[in-house]
């Protein structure tokens, strides 16, 4: 087994594959940009390396310098995480070049599923389906045209090298064709500099199955069970949950029988997940498939107790798959959400800045995921994601209730959060029911400003700030302030005797991702009243003496 690896990552998954790593015994080697210099991630390692700016094309995206480091420090093996350069055959030859092992699929496999044209060609010759469409060579204009009419519409327009939504339009209209067919051209272009694209027959109400596989070098590949990832924002997964709703018996053994045909067939080796689409007639059809850990990997491990990361490194390390197929049972059910720093009330754009303070969810079933911590910083330059929260029940119902408690009990302050939409996803009725199709937002217009979100009363907001202010303060007969000595935990226990003499005491409260401002002030005359604005608006005027002996 390694001694040392290198996790060319940041964030999250970066924290995710050390704590494995520690529990193996494995020293870690972080890398950072300057913009990480303090992140969790290079704390939580047992040696940290800068390797440039922080745009990500100066530092998490040079294999150069990534390699240099995994040599200066003695590294065995790169562990790549997701993103940046988890699926860039470059790094994985570099490796090879420079005697470290990299922990993932040979470039053959990772470059031959790369290709959305290749690989859906390679599902059809083992038998796997795929959505009707054109996946041939011409990209010539009126080739493309005529094979969008064969189709018929709706269908959409896809890269061929891409992901994660880009590169991909709906077309609804024959007349909007072209004008959409050179807008998905441009955006493929610009994120992998291939313009070359496919069409696919729009399937209506589609949910979207994945199935995880693992495979050794000896031969051995299994898969373990589905995820499913309908709920979706612009074509990115924001809620996965397993087992699917969906799926019979029979139909869940039929798609991972096909996922691990297509596996075998690539001549994968390490984790991957086989993505597919389900229509609505129960149909499944192979859509792509991820060459690399995935981000919803938590709820495979909860539901099987099966630690991918160690298995990762066992099988980098050329040792047999002790697991075999009829030793995968899950149970139970699982659900994990995204917490991302984003306003929802500004179309979702990154919010920015310090987290002041992260209160995570506790208790039985609850596990969170996250590359951040009070104080750190949310920047411009990479994924805005704070936490994966992720949940396990007994059943669908359990797993529900779960995830809606760890919701409530979590609180972001310093940036703005999309927690009101994944709370108003989580007590949906049509999300309780199971009714969950990739167009589960639109449908239920859950996206824009209408997130569903629940605002907390006026007097419910000046009730917890004053309750702040008396367990923190005591008022004397002439209206003065002075510490009280029932809050020595306090920080105004350490300023002896004071006078609030037109100075507001503030209090910050967070539900369900949105803060609200309390600013309370003593009006001065000796009267005992305060004044007080909830979000800079006047609310009230209390007594407190009144109020401390009600």
């Amino acid at each position: 087994m390694f001694k040392k690896i290198l996790i060319a990552n940041r964030g999250e998954i970066t924290v995710r594959i050390m704590t494995t790593c520690r529990e193996m015994g494995i020293h870690t080697v972080a890398v950072y940009s300057e913009a990480d210099r303090d992140a969790l991630h290079v704390r939580e390692a047992d040696e940290a390396y800068a390797i440039g700016p922080a745009p990500a094309a100066q530092s998490y995206l040079r294999i150069n310098a990534i390699v240099d480091v995994a040599k200066k420090s003695g590294a065995q093996a790169i562990h790549p995480g997701y993103g940046f350069l988890a699926e860039n055959t470059a790094l994985v030859e570099a490796c090879e070049d420079a005697g470290v092992i990299f922990i993932g699929p040979p470039p053959s496999a990772m470059r031959l599923m790369g290709s959305k044209i290749a690989a859906k060609q390679l599902a059809v010759s083992v038998n796997v389906p795929v959505i009707p469409g054109y996946n041939g060579e011409s990209q010539d204009d009126v080739i493309l045209r005529q094979e969008a009419e064969r189709i018929g519409f709706p269908l959409l327009i896809k890269a061929s090298a891409g992901g994660g939504g880009k590169g991909m339009r709906e077309v609804h209209r024959a007349a909007d064709f072209s004008e959409e067919l050179a807008g998905a051209r441009r955006e493929a272009l610009a994120a992998f500099g291939d313009g070359t694209v496919f069409l696919e027959r729009l399937i209506q109400q589609p949910r979207h199955v994945e199935i995880q596989v693992l495979g050794d070098t000896f031969g051995n590949l299994i898969h373990l069970g589905e995820r499913e990832c309908s709920v979706q924002r612009r074509h990115q997964k924001i809620v996965e949950e397993s087992p699917s709703v969906a799926l019979t018996p029979a139909l869940r053994a039929g798609m991972g029988a096909a996922a691990v045909r297509i596996a075998r067939a690539a001549g994968y080796i390490n984790a991957g997940t086989i993505e597919f689409i389900l229509d609505a007639d129960g149909n499944f059809y192979f859509l792509e498939m991820n060459t690399r850990l995935q981000v919803e990997h938590p709820v495979t491990e909860l539901m099987t107790g099966i630690d991918l990361v160690r298995h990762q490194l066992l099988i980098a390390a050329d040792q047999p798959l002790q697991l075999t197929q009829d030793k995968i049972s899950p149970r139970g059910h699982a659900i994990e959400m995204r917490l991302y720093a984003e306003d929802p009330e500004q179309n979702f754009l990154p919010s920015t800045g310090k987290v002041t303070r992260f209160i995570k969810p506790e208790g039985p079933g609850i596990r969170v995921d996250s590359g951040i911590e009070s104080g750190d910083e949310i920047t411009q330059f990479y994924d805005p994601m704070i936490a994966k929260m992720i949940v396990y029940g007994e059943d669908r119902a359990a797993a529900i209730e779960r995830i809606q408690r760890a919701l409530e009990q979590t609180a972001v302050f310093g940036v703005k959060t999309n927690a009101p939409l994944l709370y108003s996803i989580a007590t949906h009725p049509a999300f309780e029911e199971g009714r969950t199709y990739t167009s589960f937002l639109a449908e239920h217009a859950l996206i824009g400003n209408n997130t569903g979100q629940q605002h907390l009363p006026g007097e419910v907001l000046v009730a917890g700030a004053l309750s702040e202010i008396a367990g923190d303060v005591r008022l004397n007969s002439d209206g003065h302030t002075q510490p009280s000595n029932s809050a020595p935990g306090s920080p105004w226990s350490t300023l002896g005797p004071w006078r609030m003499i037109g100075e507001a005491r503030r209090a910050i409260f967070s539900y369900q991702g949105k803060e609200y401002s309390v600013a309370i002030r003593p009006t001065g005359d000796g009267s005992g009243e305060w004044s007080v604005q909830v979000d800079n608006q006047p609310a009230a005027t209390y007594n407190m003496q009144e109020t401390r002996h009600r």
